[in-house]
């Protein structure tokens, strides 16, 4: 029977440095894919300083392949972070919630009470009379932040469960949003600062 003799292996060169590239790759991949999103949603000042950690960890991740280039076994660590780093990407960035987006609500069904339970929580609603292929319908437009939007699903599927809904990202809206609180990266934390220097 084969037997691996673990004084024999290079346990840095096998399983140290394999795993460091893949968490490397892992967390490189997860910035690119949310300096991406930072640059897409027009979020100026985060997006260079997400970049510059982004390429410090990989300019570290690639330099141990390129010392190894001959060894395949590393390949497919570095592979392995980069698609397990865009998975993990995309999760933190639905856990972020950033930007704002517009839903779309077509209903056939009574759409009073659904109007009324939006209004009640203070969503900003435009109701539109229209035709569908099946009759008259309603057609309800309102815009959120995107942690709002698992809210007013749950208020569609409360009054209307059978009420179409389309959700689009949107770049920029001409006015802020009064209802809600104002989103963690756009909050200035100077006034903060200056007061907590006044009080020493």
């Amino acid at each position: 029977m084969f037997e691996i003799n673990l004084t024999n292996i290079d346990i840095y060169a096998w399983i140290v440095l394999p795993i460091l590239i893949f968490l490397a790759r892992v967390g490189d991949v997860s910035l690119g894919t949310i300096r991406i999103i930072f640059v897409s949603k027009g979020i100026k000042y985060l997006a260079p300083l997400v970049g510059f950690f982004e390429i410090l960890i990989w300019l570290m991740a690639i330099s141990q392949i390129m010392q190894n280039l001959s060894n395949v076994y590393y390949y497919f660590f570095y592979a392995g972070g980069f698609a397990m780093g865009n998975f993990m990407g995309i999760v933190i960035e639905e856990k972020l919630s950033i930007g704002t987006v517009a839903i779309r609500i077509i209903t056939r069904k009574d759409a009073t009470k659904l109007i009324e339970g939006l209004k009640k929580k203070k969503y900003g609603i435009t109701v539109v009379d229209a035709e569908g292929s099946k009759g008259n319908v309603k057609l309800i437009f309102t815009i959120v932040n995107r942690q709002n939007i698992q809210n007013v699903i749950n208020i569609v599927k409360k009054y209307n469960p059978k009420s179409f809904y389309s959700i689009e990202d949107i770049r920029h809206v001409s006015e802020p949003l009064p209802t809600y609180g104002k989103s963690w990266y756009k909050l200035n934390f100077l006034p903060s600062l200056k007061n907590l220097r006044k009080a020493k």
